[in-house]
């Protein structure tokens, strides 16, 4: 597989958006001993028009900012797509504040004064995450990539190897030799870069029954 893109060969980012600039020189400090590059913003909505959409990273979110909302902010970056996970941090959470976060989709909810450990650990965790989550993407939009290099003929004997035929009883579903589905079936092992039935099977299953239903 090819390198993550865009920012995956520098050290991952993270995104502090607190108003405070207190809590934001401390985390900050705190951040970056553990290796971690750190972009704070005091303005969510600054945040929400410049930053980088393709590093890998986390986000680090103060719930109540005057102005928008931590959870707004979540909210508005769950609903634009954004797959950096986001720690959310307040220093007067509530039951209902905390379901709400993670119902909108945060990695962590913490409170205020955030322990250090906690917080860093959540970071790391974050950060794992979401380099596997981009590994994952970009696998599937290569397997699509590759998917679509098949001629028609192809995509059919793909199906029918997904679903577990033989070479000959491709060859009579299809009404062709057997021959002639080993060299469909070495094509098309060729041109999606599969060494084997199972790694087939793991990339382009799920592309097959999309293709089905479609």
């Amino acid at each position: 597989m090819r390198p993550l893109d865009a920012g995956a060969t520098l050290s991952p980012l993270i995104h502090l958006i607190d108003d405070d600039e207190a809590v934001r020189s401390a985390l900050t400090l705190l951040i970056s001993t553990v290796g971690l590059r750190v972009q704070a913003w005091p303005d969510p909505n600054a945040f929400m028009r410049s930053f980088d959409r393709l590093t890998i990273g986390a986000i680090v979110l103060d719930v109540r900012m005057p102005g928008t909302s931590g959870l707004t902010v979540l909210e508005t970056l769950v609903a634009q797509g954004v797959d950096q996970p986001v720690i959310m941090l307040t220093g007067h959470g509530t039951v209902e504040m905390c379901r709400r976060a993670f119902k909108a989709g945060a990695a962590e909810f913490l409170e205020k004064p955030v322990d250090d450990e906690a917080l860093l650990e959540a970071l790391q965790n974050a950060v794992r995450q979401h380099v596997k989550s981009r590994e994952r993407s970009q696998t599937n939009r290569h397997a699509r990539e590759r998917y679509a290099q098949l001629s028609a003929r192809e995509c059919e004997v793909l199906g029918l190897i997904i679903a577990g035929l033989t070479n000959k009883e491709i060859g009579r579903a299809l009404d062709v030799s057997p021959r002639t589905v080993e060299t469909h079936r070495a094509n098309l092992f060729a041109k999606l870069e599969a060494d084997s039935l199972a790694q087939l099977i793991r990339h382009y299953a799920a592309l097959v029954d999309e293709a089905d239903a479609g």
